[in-house]
């Protein structure tokens, strides 16, 4: 589950949690322009190599990303599928995580019986979860490629996962729609998590200063961190809630279901924009339930 920063976000170049890749890539600046899909996903693999230490000495606990039974944990406000079951019984089920980072997700529901596959366009990420299933726990084949262009054949899946992979951080979200649908079965289902639309209309704050509204909604164009040379080093992508449904309808679809997770009483950690203040008063993340006919 990626740390994303939001469309008015402060550099995160003077944030330690992103310290290792603002770096070695010489992130200096913000820009907002258009950005095609061969550079938006340059930008994204770059970012998560450099970015996946610092990411696990930051989240990793909090997600058992360094596990070797890994921990399914859908967003920042902590809903776990062991008690959501949003994908129900996976067991004997193939099952593709779509951006599984060190793939935690994929390795728990391997644990849970079903036959998962995990996906993930860093090679460091990938890296991170080949070590943790060294150390013991169940197998799980992990493939280095991009979303938009899934290399598996048409049916392959009875289910398709995504805790904030990919979806965000691709120029061609529909295409990831499109390119779900055709390797799910029929029956199957497509659950994916992502930054709740509204959160992009605040500054990238947990404390009061992100309680303005600053951006408009309508506003689609990405939020890009830039280099001295303006090569993006890091691309997030906005759409609204009514963009999501017509990508999942264009792609053959159905929407069964939208989750806006309440913050729970017990969580008083903050990630990034995320915090108990903020999660008291509007969603941070949007969970979308669909299933191919």
């Amino acid at each position: 589950m990626p740390d994303p920063c939001p469309s008015d976000s402060p550099l995160s170049a003077g944030d330690d949690r992103h310290g290792t890749a603002n770096s070695v890539l010489g992130t200096s600046g913000v820009s907002r322009v258009r950005v095609d899909s061969e550079s938006s996903e340059r930008a994204s693999r770059a970012w998560w190599d450099a970015d996946a230490d610092d990411y696990h000495r930051t989240h990793g606990e909090f997600l058992g990303a360094d596990s070797s039974q890994g921990e399914f944990v859908w967003c920042p406000e902590g809903l776990h599928e062991g008690d959501y079951h949003l994908l129900g019984d996976v067991a004997g089920k193939d099952v593709l995580e779509v951006g599984c980072g060190s793939a935690p997700c994929a390795r728990w529901l391997a644990g849970q019986g079903a036959r998962a596959v995990g996906l993930d366009l860093s090679m460091s990420m990938l890296t991170r979860g080949v070590e943790a299933m060294r150390a013991g726990g169940p197998a799980v084949p992990l493939v280095h490629a991009g979303a938009e262009h899934l290399p598996f054949a048409d049916a392959s899946f009875d289910l398709a996962c995504s805790a904030f992979g990919a979806v965000p951080f691709v120029a061609d979200s529909q295409q990831v729609m499109s390119e779900v649908a055709r390797v799910l079965r029929p029956g199957g289902l497509w659950v994916f998590a992502v930054n709740h639309p509204i959160r992009w209309i605040f500054p990238d704050d947990p404390g009061p200063r992100g309680l303005t509204a600053s951006l408009p909604y309508f506003d689609r164009t990405p939020y890009v961190e830039v280099d001295g040379d303006g090569v993006p080093t890091y691309v997030e992508h906005h759409r609204t809630i009514g963009d999501r449904v017509r990508e999942i309808v264009a792609a053959g679809l159905e929407v069964r279901d939208i989750i806006e997770p309440e913050w729970p009483e017990w969580l008083d950690r903050e990630w990034g924009q995320w915090s108990p203040l903020r999660g008291q008063i509007f969603p941070g993340t949007a969970i979308f339930s669909c299933r191919k006919p």
